[in-house]
């Protein structure tokens, strides 16, 4: 080869390189798919939470990390159809947020590793064999959704410890049933009060929910911690406070934006927990060796201020209990 040829070939090749490279760390870096039943608005408290826990691993969107979202914007129906667009796109793991998101992205792959973070029994779902030994390609952090409940009226009962009649606001279609209800109906016979269930999946059924409220003469209601219901808290917010019902709720946010009571697992650090296995999954760990975590950190808030407009006076035993109280 001539001196002149050698030399273009050299400086061709070199050219090439920084690309040839750059698309060798394209490659590299791992896609995670995030798959949500909620939508970005009401999620966003938690994607700090569950970024935090992410780096923490390593990982950082944008660096050495792709993140593809998908929302479903609360409407069940579009699960499939986004997990089927995950799961098309060969992503590393899927994060799942939400009993049902979970559910979707589990009909749809076997193989590529999930890993949830949802208020249910992932072992009444048939998702995995055991919480110590999930044995297939889903792991996640569990809330135990029937203990929280539980937990929720026996505090509301120590509220209003004359009161008989109780029930509990769930979504249409969630993916908490069986067991659970059945357990917080037995629940409530212990004490000797009555529970009912009541359901609603859209604007207009949450309005005809507490018509009927007022109309069977129901004394307090728990509201299923589901992302229906959060994002249509203000409407909730609004409803109990013109038809006076004490409302017992699964997060921090409802009590800080005028709710009664709230009694659920510390969203900061369940979502950093959450972040924090779906990096160790990345890392190469296998899902069915991972065993399901359950959140271990709970809070207990009372707003003062809501109690006294309905007149309601908090026992000194029960702010005691407290972990915040709003006035």
């Amino acid at each position: 080869m001539r001196r002149r040829d050698f030399l273009t070939a050299l400086g061709g090749a070199a050219a090439a390189w920084p690309i040839t490279a750059r698309a060798q760390q394209q490659q590299a870096v791992p896609v995670l798919g995030f798959l949500s039943l909620g939508t970005p608005g009401e999620r966003a408290r938690g994607l700090p939470g569950f970024s935090k826990g992410l780096s923490e691993m390593g990982y950082v969107d944008g660096r050495n990390l792709a993140i593809e979202f998908r929302w479903a914007q609360n409407d069940p129906r579009r699960l499939p159809e986004l997990a089927a667009d995950l799961v098309g796109r060969r992503v590393a793991v899927i994060a799942a947020v939400g009993g049902t998101a979970t559910l979707a992205a589990k009909a749809l792959t076997s193989t590529i590793p999930i890993v949830f973070v949802a208020a249910f029994d992932p072992v009444e779902q048939g998702l995995v064999a055991s919480l110590n030994r999930p044995g297939g390609n889903v792991t996640g952090i569990a809330n135990l959704t029937g203990e929280v409940e539980q937990k929720q009226l026996g505090l509301i009962h120590e509220l209003l410890p004359r009161a008989t009649r109780f029930a509990i606001l769930r979504s249409r279609g969630g993916a908490t049933r069986g067991t659970v209800t059945t357990d917080l109906r037995a629940a409530a016979e212990s004490i000797g009060v009555e529970m009912e269930v009541l359901e609603a999946g859209t604007n207009a059924e949450i309005d005809q929910v507490f018509a009927d409220l007022v109309q069977k003469h129901i004394e307090a209601l728990l509201v299923e911690n589901v992302f229906l219901f959060r994002d249509r808290r203000t409407q909730i917010l609004t409803l109990a406070a013109h038809h006076s019902i004490p409302v017992m709720y699964g997060g921090r946010a409802d009590v800080e934006a005028g709710g009664l009571m709230s009694y659920g697992p510390n969203t900061t650090d369940l979502d950093r927990q959450f972040g924090i296995y779906t990096g160790r999954v990345l890392k190469g760990e296998k899902s069915a060796d991972l065993p399901v975590m359950r959140a271990t950190r709970f809070e207990f808030l009372i707003n003062l201020q809501t109690a006294k407009t309905l007149g309601i006076e908090v026992p000194p035993t029960l702010l005691a209990l407290a972990d915040e109280v709003i006035e």
